[in-house]
C-alpha cells in the first residue's frame, strides 16, 4: 500500500507541473487564464473545502463556528498584507493596475499549502481503504492539473518572471508529495485541521473573488471570460461530485 500512496503522489506531481507549464506557454493569454482560474478557485471553495468542513465537525462533534471564524481570518489577513504592501511601496498614480511580486508569491505559498494537503488526503484515504485512497487520489490528480496552473498564473499575474514562477511550481508539485509521505510520521487531530481548513478557505475566496476575478474582467469583458469562469467553477463541482 505504501508504494501505491508513493504512485499516485507521483501522479499529482506530473499533472502539476504539466498545469503549470501550460499556464507559462501560453501567458500571453493570461487574462483568459485567469478568468478560468478565478473559477476553479471559488469552485475549490464552495465545493470541496467547504463541505470537507462540514463533513469534519460533524463527525468529530466540533463547533463549526471556530472554522467560520478561521475563514474570515483568513480573508482578511490576506487582504490586510496586500493592502499593507501596496501602502508600503507608494504607486497612487496607478494604485488600481499596479501588481506586486510578493502578493502572488503569498499567493503561490497558500496554493502549496493547499497541495500539501491534498497529499495528505490521499494518505488518509488509503488509510480507509484501497478504494477509498484511489477514489481521493484520482480527484486530486484531475484537479492538481489547474492547481499547478493557478499557481504559475498568479505569480505571472503580480510580475514575477517566469524563471521564479517556474520555482513556485516545483514547489508546488512536490508539495502533495510530501503531504502524502508525511502521513508515516504526522498525525493531524480533526480540531487541527478544520482550522487549517477554513484558513484556507477564506485565502482562496479573497485571491479568487477580490484579486483575480476582478482583475481578469479589468479590461474589455467578454462572453468568452464569463464562460470560462463558469467552467472552472464546473470543472471542480464535476470533479468533487462524480469523481
Amino acid at each position: 500500500m505504501n508504494l501505491t500512496i508513493v504512485l499516485f503522489a507521483c501522479a499529482t506531481f506530473l499533472s502539476t507541473t504539466i498545469g503549470g507549464l501550460f499556464a507559462i506557454r501560453f501567458r500571453d493569454k493570461l487574462h483568459l487564464i485567469m478568468s478560468f482560474t478565478a473559477g476553479v478557485l471559488l469552485g475549490v471553495v464552495f465545493f470541496d473545502i467547504l463541505p470537507e468542513i462540514i463533513e469534519q465537525t460533524q463527525a468529530g462533534r466540533i463547533a463549526p463556528m471556530s472554522a467560520m471564524v478561521a475563514l474570515v481570518f483568513g480573508f482578511l489577513l490576506f487582504h490586510v498584507m496586500e493592502k499593507v504592501i501596496l501602502i508600503h511601496h507608494g504607486h497612487e498614480e496607478d494604485y488600481a493596475h499596479h501588481h506586486h511580486p510578493q502578493v502572488g508569491v503569498f499567493s503561490a505559498l497558500a496554493l502549496i499549502g493547499h497541495s500539501f494537503m491534498d497529499g495528505l488526503g490521499i494518505a488518509l484515504g488509503f488509510q480507509v481503504s484501497p478504494s477509498v485512497g484511489a477514489l481521493v487520489a484520482i480527484a486530486v490528480i484531475s484537479h492538481d492539473f489547474t492547481d499547478g496552473m493557478n499557481t504559475v498564473t498568479l505569480m505571472l499575474h503580480h510580475q514575477n518572471t517566469p524563471a521564479k514562477s517556474k520555482w513556485f511550481l516545483l514547489l508546488d508539485a512536490i508539495a502533495p508529495v510530501l503531504g502524502a509521505l508525511s502521513i508515516f510520521w504526522l498525525k493531524v487531530p480533526p480540531s487541527f485541521l478544520v482550522l487549517y481548513l477554513g484558513f484556507f478557505a477564506g485565502f482562496l475566496l479573497y485571491i479568487g473573488a477580490s484579486d483575480i476575478l476582478p482583475e481578469a474582467h479589468s479590461q474589455e469583458s467578454s462572453y468568452k471570460k464569463i464562460a470560462l469562469t463558469l467552467a472552472g467553477v464546473l470543472l471542480i463541482f464535476t470533479v468533487t461530485r462524480f469523481v
